[in-house]
């Protein structure tokens, strides 16, 4: 029991004493280091005590799709910062091939008696996927705050980067350079934020040759393999889909010999973490991930706390970060 409670207090940044009042029910600690104390319990296996186990873990799932790519451990940053503050632990749920997948993991996450669960990056932004998983949450009145993108029947509440914008940005900035045959390099055809870009593009466009536009997986293999087709019918500026798919266009350029920005200009999106240190520098729209990653835990928190929150969208302004991967269109 000694050893318990110098676990917990050195976990909680309090006094043993603190935590024994708390397993205890004793007065004199406050709603916010008792929530810290029981999340403390939960996250190093030590059972509560009888009184307090019918209480729902203070717990929240953060599902991600992976961990490559630098966006997602940069939301997990911020959104977990933003928890721990409110006394919620976050519990990483990362996807892997071939392994545990979103549903599983909503399973295990009901079996926890979560309190909300967060999801960024994930099969509903793909409209042909399976969401029974969300349903399950749904019809359990569970809290879920979805990042990036949101299939209107599912209902939750939602915070996104507005795509829109965001193309609109990278496609005046390459025209203004004088790029005439510009191309689109996006995820799979049913994913929602992808789907969002190329209206956009067509919106600010007027037309976008389907040839100029090229599905990919978000790595930089996918990104390589798709500018190798779309370089070989004359596009000289990319819009990406992500920083890593815009990696993959510069790679591709330079096994063609073409240099990058003076041939070949390629348009990032995230700007996630290093982008400011590729050579060339990636140019790429920001999104802005510290202000995002508080609205998601304040949506959670408001549903936790039995507000009812309405099934919107939340839509963030992204900025355009200008670097060295986009230059004036080659002549000719």
């Amino acid at each position: 029991m000694t050893r318990r409670l110098a676990v917990v207090a050195k976990k909680v940044g309090v006094s043993e004493a603190t935590v024994s009042r708390v397993l205890n029910g004793k007065p004199g600690v406050s709603e916010a280091t008792r929530q810290a104390v029981l999340s403390a319990l939960d996250v190093l296996g030590y059972e509560r005590p009888t009184q307090l186990r019918g209480e729902r873990a203070r717990l929240v799932g953060l599902v991600l799709p992976e961990l490559q790519n630098p966006i997602f451990p940069a939301f997990a940053e911020v959104i977990g910062g933003a928890l721990a503050q409110l006394g919620l632990t976050p519990v990483l749920c990362t996807q892997t091939r071939g392994g545990v997948s979103e549903a599983d993991y909503v399973t295990l996450l009901l079996q926890q008696q979560v309190s909300g669960v967060v999801f960024a990056g994930g099969l509903y932004a793909q409209a042909d996927a399976p969401h029974d998983h969300y349903r399950q949450l749904a019809e359990r009145n569970i809290p879920v705050v979805l990042v990036n993108a949101a299939i209107e029947d599912l209902g939750f509440p939602a915070v996104s980067c507005d795509d829109a914008v965001a193309v609109e940005q990278a496609w005046r900035h390459l025209a203004s350079l004088g790029h005439e045959r510009i191309g689109l390099v996006l995820g799979p055809g049913d994913h929602v934020p992808s789907a969002r870009k190329l209206a956009a593009a067509r919106a600010v466009a007027g037309r976008v040759p389907e040839e100029h536009v090229a599905r990919a997986m978000f790595s930089i293999e996918g990104g390589h393999a798709a500018a190798t087709r779309l370089i070989e019918r004359g596009v000289t500026g990319f819009i990406c889909a992500s920083d890593p798919l815009a990696l993959g266009v510069v790679r591709a350029a330079r096994r063609k010999g073409l240099d990058v920005p003076g041939q070949i200009s390629v348009v990032g999106y995230d700007d996630s973490a290093l982008m400011n240190c590729t050579e060339p520098p990636l140019t790429t729209v920001r999104q802005p991930i510290e202000a995002m990653g508080k609205a998601v835990v304040e949506l959670l928190n408001a549903q936790i706390s039995g507000s009812t929150v309405a099934p919107e969208e939340l839509l963030f302004e992204p900025e355009l970060v200008v670097r060295g991967s986009t230059g004036q269109a080659p002549r000719g």
